[in-house]
C-alpha cells in the first residue's frame, strides 16, 4: 500500500520547486613513448591509484618503508579523497628541486657541524627559536645547493620524522613561484606520507573537491593548519627554499602563518621544525628564529676551494694554485660566479692558453651582473639567435620545452616551419643548440617529466630586467623593452602559424577523430605550433599594453583559421569555439584587456553569440577577470555623452573587489533566460544596471522565459546575495508579485527554499502573504513543506492564515506533517496558532495519516493534540495502515505508538485489507499480530 495519492501529487510539485587511433606519419612510426608524450602534451598529468600507492612510500626519489597499515589505507583510498590528492598535484611540482645540481662530494658537510644547525635540531632549545632556521646569502651564493644537501641528509638521518619540502622557482610556472603551489605541494606530501591523516579531514570538504578544483591560498592555508593540528605525536620538518623568488606579500603572509604554528607547537610540545632559505631580502621580522648567513662562513669558503680543486682542471702548478686563490678571493662568496668563471678559464686552458689565465681573471668583472654583461657582449657570433633565445626565455607565457624553443628560434631565423626529423636532430643536439644560443646562460632543466628551458640562475633574469641588461643585446630598441620583445614574439608565432597553414592546410574537419589526429601529427612534427597558436593573442596583448599599436596586425589576422587551429589544441570540447566567434568575445574570454581597449568596431559587449558564455561581458565574468569586465564597460561608453549614466556606473565598478561567488568557468549561457537573468546569476549589480541603462532590446528587465520564469524566480533560485538582487529588481521596476508559469510569487519561492532573509525582505517591501499559486498553495503552505519554521513565523506574523486550504483541501499542517525538515516544530507552531488537527482533505485523510509515514514523534504530537487515531480516509485507510506500509527507519516505533494509543489492528479498508496486510517487515507483522 502506498501513502495518500494527494501526498505524491503535491510532493512532485514541491520537488520541482525546491530543488587510440593509428596515426600515419609517412616514413616515421610513432613509438609508444612518442605517442604518449605527444597525446599527453600540455598536461594530462593525472596519476593512477597504483602510482599514488607508490608515491605514498616515496620521498622525491628517496624511499622509506611505509607501515603495513599506511600502505593498506593508501590502497583503499576512496574516490573523494583521491580527487582531493589529485587536485593538489600540478605539473613541475618538483622541477626546481630536481634541477639543482647535487652538491660536490667535499662540499656542504660543514653545515652539519655548525652550532646554528645543531641548535635548531636540539629539542631543548625550541623555546629559543620555536623550530625556525633561516639561511641567508647573496644571489648565487649556493643557498639552493646547500638546502638540497640538508634536505637529502634529513631524509637519510631523520627516519622518525615526516620530511616535506618546497623549492620556489621564479623561472617556472605560476604554481612554482606562489604560496598556492607551496601549500598544495606540502599538503600532498603530508597526506601521502601519513595516510592516517585522511580520517581527520572534514568529509564535507573532501566531497566538495574535484580533480580540477580551483584552490584559493586561504583555503589551502586553513587545510594545512588543520592537518598539522592532527599530527599528534608525529614530527614534521619543513624545508622551503628561495623565498625571494615568490611575491613578497605572499611570503609575508606565509611566514606569519608559520610563526603562529611555531608558537603554538612550542607551547604544546609538538615537534614542528622549519628551515627557510633566501637572499637577504625580503627582511621579515621573526624574533624567535636562528639565522645563518653564508657570507664569511669558513665552511662556505672551503666549499669554493673544494669545488675549484675538483672542477677547474688546470693542474697543480704554482700558477694553477695562484689562479684558484685569485678566483676564491674575487668571488666574494658567490658560488655562481665561481662556476661561470671556472668554465671560461677551463676553455682557455684546454685551448693551450695557460699564459692568459691570470690576465683573464683580472679582466673578468668581480660583480655577477657585470660578468653576465661580459658574457653577452664578448662577441657577435649568432647574435640574432642570442637575442631571440633571451627574449623567449624571458617573456614566454610559460617556460618552453627544449624542442619548442629550438624551433621557435630556427623557424624565425630561417623563415620556415622546420619539421622535426628526430633522426637528423636528436634531443642532445637540441640541448646543445640552446646552450650555444644563450651563451651558456640558459639550460634544459633536469625534470623527469616535461623538462623546460630556464636561465641557469635567477640572477640572470635580475640582470636582464632589473639591471637593464636586456639593452646590452637589444641595442636598436628605444621604448619599452618588454613590449617590444612581446611584439617580436607575436611576429614569431604569427609567421610560424602562417607558414604551417600554407604548407599543411587547415584541419580536415571538426570530428573527435579528425581533431585528435591533427593534434598528434602537429605535436609530433611541429613542436612549436601549439604554443604559437595558443599565444599569438597573449603576446599581442602584452605589446598593446606596452603602447605598441596592434590595429594593423588585426586588420589582416585570419580569425576563423586561427579558431580552427586553436580548437585542435583544446583537449576539452567545451573550450572550443565556433568559427563565427567574434574577436571581442575571444579577447574577453582570454582576459586580454589591452586589446579590448583598442578594439575597433561597433560591437557591444552585451551582444549575444553562439558561444558557451553567450556574450563577451559574460565570458569575462565567467573567467573572473574584473579588470576585463571594467574595460568592456569602459569601451561601451566611448560614444556616450558626458551626461550618460553609463559613465557613472563604469566609475562605480570596483575592479579590486574580492568576490566570494560568481558564475565561474562552468557557467553556460541559458538561451531561454535572456541576457539580464544570466548576468544576475553573477550577483554583479553594477553590470546588471549597466546592461539596463544601455537600453539594448535584449536587456529588458520585465521578461518571462518560455518556462514562465521571471527575474525574481531566477534570482531567488540562483543568486548568492538574493536580498541585494531582489532590491535591485524592485528599484528597477520589476513587479514584486510577478508570477512564474505555476503562478508562484517570489514570496512562495522564497518560502519554499526556506530563505528567511528573503522572506523578511519581501514582506517588508509589501509582498502579499495570501497570494496563491495555480494549485491554491499559499507561501505558508510552501514554507511548511520545504521551508523552515522561522520562515513560517515570519509569514504568520505577516498575516498568513493557518486555515487556508489548497486545491486538495490541505492546510499548511498537512504539509508540515510530511515535511523532511523540522516537522514537529512546524506542526507545533501551526497548532499553537489554531491549526485544526482533525481536519480532513479531499481524500478524507487527516494530518495524522501523513505523519504516520514520517515517524513516531510527529504522530505523538498530533495525538497529544486530539487527533483521531482511527480516522479513516475515503478508502478506509487508517494511520496504522500507512505506518505499517512504510519502509522508512522508525516505522516499527510508529506502529507501536499507534497501537498503544488505541489503533484498531484488524480494521478493514474498502479493498478488504487490514494493517497486517500492508506490513513491510516481519517485526511489524509480529507487532500487529500481538494486538489482534
Amino acid at each position: 500500500m502506498s501513502g495518500p495519492s494527494q501526498l505524491h501529487q503535491a510532493g512532485s510539485e514541491f520537488a520541482s520547486t525546491i530543488t587510440g587511433h593509428n596515426v600515419d606519419l609517412g616514413n616515421k612510426t610513432l613509438t609508444r613513448r612518442d605517442t604518449a608524450q605527444t597525446i599527453n602534451y600540455h598536461n594530462y598529468y593525472g596519476h593512477s591509484t597504483a602510482i599514488l600507492d607508490e608515491k605514498a612510500c616515496e620521498h622525491r626519489g628517496e624511499k622509506r618503508k611505509c607501515t603495513d597499515e599506511e600502505a593498506e589505507q593508501s590502497r583503499q583510498i576512496n574516490p573523494p579523497l583521491e580527487n582531493l590528492l589529485q587536485s593538489l598535484r600540478f605539473n613541475q611540482i618538483d622541477a626546481r628541486h630536481d634541477n639543482i645540481k647535487k652538491a660536490h662530494a667535499k662540499t656542504c658537510k660543514w653545515i652539519l657541524k655548525r652550532g646554528e644547525y645543531l641548535d635548531w635540531l636540539n629539542p631543548d632549545k625550541v623555546d629559543e627559536h620555536h623550530g625556525f632556521l633561516w639561511i641567508k646569502g647573496k644571489p648565487g651564493a649556493g643557498k639552493s645547493t646547500l638546502m638540497k644537501f640538508i634536505l637529502s641528509n634529513a631524509r637519510r638521518r631523520m627516519k622518525d620524522k615526516t620530511i616535506i619540502s618546497f623549492f620556489f622557482n621564479a623561472r617556472g610556472e605560476e604554481l612554482e613561484k606562489s604560496t598556492t603551489g607551496m601549500y598544495r605541494s606540502l599538503l600532498l606530501q603530508m597526506l601521502q606520507q601519513l595516510p592516517r591523516l585522511h580520517s581527520l579531514l572534514d568529509p564535507g570538504l573532501i566531497l566538495g573537491i574535484s580533480e580540477n578544483h580551483d584552490w584559493s591560498v586561504e583555503a589551502l592555508r586553513t587545510l594545512f593548519e588543520q592537518t598539522l593540528e592532527g599530527l599528534g605525536d608525529s614530527s614534521v620538518v619543513v624545508f622551503i627554499d628561495a623565498l625571494d623568488e615568490c611575491d613578497e606579500s605572499e611570503i609575508r603572509s606565509m611566514v606569519s602563518s608559520f610563526k603562529n604554528l611555531g608558537n603554538l607547537s612550542a607551547a604544546e610540545g609538538v615537534s614542528f621544525q622549519v628551515c627557510l632559505a633566501s637572499r637577504h631580502y625580503p627582511h621579515i621580522t621573526m624574533p624567535k628564529k636562528i639565522e645563518l648567513v653564508l657570507e664569511g662562513q669558513e665552511g662556505h669558503d672551503q666549499d669554493i676551494i673544494s669545488y675549484l680543486d675538483s672542477e677547474l682542471e688546470i693542474g697543480d702548478s704554482k700558477l694553477a694554485q695562484e689562479v684558484r686563490a685569485q678566483i676564491k678571493e674575487k668571488a666574494s662568496g658567490v658560488f655562481m660566479w665561481v662556476v661561470l668563471v671556472s668554465g671560461i678559464l677551463q676553455q682557455k686552458y684546454d685551448q693551450g692558453r695557460i699564459h692568459t689565465l691570470k690576465k683573464t681573471i683580472r679582466e673578468i668583472p668581480g660583480d655577477l651582473h657585470e660578468l653576465f654583461r661580459d658574457i653577452l657582449t664578448r662577441d657577435d657570433t649568432n647574435k640574432d639567435e642570442l637575442l631571440l633565445c633571451i627574449q623567449w626565455v624571458l617573456f614566454a607565457r610559460h617556460p618552453l620545452k627544449p624542442e619548442q624553443l629550438y624551433f621557435a628560434i630556427r623557424s624565425h631565423t630561417e623563415y620556415a616551419t622546420c619539421k622535426w626529423d628526430r633522426d637528423e636532430i636528436p634531443e642532445d643536439a637540441v640541448g646543445n643548440f640552446i646552450l650555444s644560443s644563450s651563451k651558456g646562460l640558459a639550460e634544459v632543466t633536469r625534470a623527469k617529466q616535461d623538462p623546460t628551458v630556464q636561465f641557469i640562475h635567477e640572477s640572470v633574469r635580475d640582470f636582464l630586467l632589473k639591471d637593464n641588461g636586456l639593452r646590452v643585446i637589444l641595442l636598436d630598441a628605444s621604448g619599452d623593452l618588454s613590449a617590444e620583445s612581446h611584439d617580436q614574439l607575436k611576429k614569431c608565432c604569427f609567421e610560424y602559424t602562417q607558414s604551417y597553414w600554407k604548407e599543411n592546410g587547415l584541419p580536415a574537419g571538426d570530428s573527435k577523430h579528425q581533431i585528435l589526429e591533427t593534434r598528434v601529427l602537429a605535436d609530433y612534427g611541429f613542436p612549436f605550433l601549439r604554443y604559437a597558436v595558443q599565444n599569438i593573442l597573449y603576446h599581442a596583448n602584452a605589446a598593446e599594453e606596452g603602447h605598441i599599436d596592434q590595429t594593423r596586425f588585426f586588420g589582416s589576422f585570419p580569425l576563423a583559421n586561427w579558431i580552427r587551429h586553436n580548437n585542435v589544441f583544446q583537449d576539452k570540447e567545451v573550450r572550443r569555439h565556433t568559427t563565427g566567434a567574434s574577436l571581442l568575445y575571444l579577447l574577453a574570454e582570454y582576459n586580454f584587456g589591452g586589446l579590448i581597449e583598442s578594439h575597433q568596431g561597433s560591437q557591444s559587449c552585451f551582444d549575444i553569440e553562439g558561444e558557451r558564455y553567450g556574450a563577451p561581458i559574460l565570458a569575462a565574468m565567467a573567467t573572473g577577470s574584473r579588470p576585463t569586465v571594467w574595460k568592456l564597460l569602459k569601451r561601451e561608453t566611448r560614444d556616450e555623452p558626458a551626461t550618460s549614466r553609463l559613465h557613472s556606473l563604469c566609475n562605480e565598478y570596483d575592479v579590486e573587489k574580492k568576490r566570494k561567488h560568481g558564475i565561474g568557468r562552468s557557467f553556460r549561457f541559458n538561451t531561454t533566460w535572456g541576457l539580464l537573468c544570466n548576468i544576475l546569476q553573477d550577483d554583479d549589480l553594477i553590470v546588471a544596471s549597466f546592461a539596463i541603462a544601455s537600453s539594448k532590446a535584449y536587456t529588458s528587465i520585465n521578461f518571462r522565459t518560455p518556462r514562465g520564469e521571471t527575474p525574481f524566480s531566477v534570482a531567488i533560485q540562483h543568486s548568492h546575495d538574493i536580498s541585494a538582487t531582489l532590491g535591485f529588481l524592485i528599484e528597477n521596476g520589476v513587479y514584486i508579485e510577478s508570477r512564474d508559469q505555476l503562478k508562484r510569487t517570489p514570496l512562495c519561492l522564497a518560502a519554499a527554499n526556506g530563505n528567511t532573509a528573503v522572506v523578511a525582505f519581501l514582506l517588508k517591501n509589501g509582498a502579499n502573504v495570501q497570494k496563491t499559486c495555480m494549485h491554491g498553495k499559499t507561501p505558508l503552505t510552501y514554507a511548511a513543506r520545504g521551508g523552515s519554521e522561522e520562515c513560517m513565523r515570519l509569514l504568520i506574523s505577516g498575516g498568513a492564515s493557518v486555515a487556508a486550504t489548497d486545491d486538495w483541501g490541505q492546510t499548511a499542517l498537512f504539509q508540515a506533517a510530511c515535511s523532511p525538515n523540522e516537522p514537529e516544530a512546524k506542526m507545533q507552531l501551526l497548532i499553537g496558532h489554531g491549526a485544526d488537527a482533525h481536519r480532513v482533505d479531499n481524500s478524507g485523510c487527516t494530518p495524522l495519516s501523513y505523519a504516520a509515514l514520517l515517524g513516531a514523534k510527529a504522530c505523538q504530537l498530533l495525538l497529544d493534540h486530539g487527533a483521531d487515531v482511527n480516522a479513516a480516509d475515503n478508502r478506509g485507510g487508517t494511520p496504522l495502515s500507512y505506518a505499517a506500509s512504510c519502509h522508512a527507519y522508525g516505522a516499527e516505533d510508529c506502529v507501536q505508538l499507534l497501537l498503544h494509543r488505541g489503533a484498531i489492528p484488524d480494521k478493514v479498508d474498502e479493498a478488504g485489507n487490514t494493517a497486517l496486510s500492508y506490513a513491510t517487515t516481519k517485526a511489524v507483522q509480529d507487532l500487529i499480530s500481538s494486538y489482534i
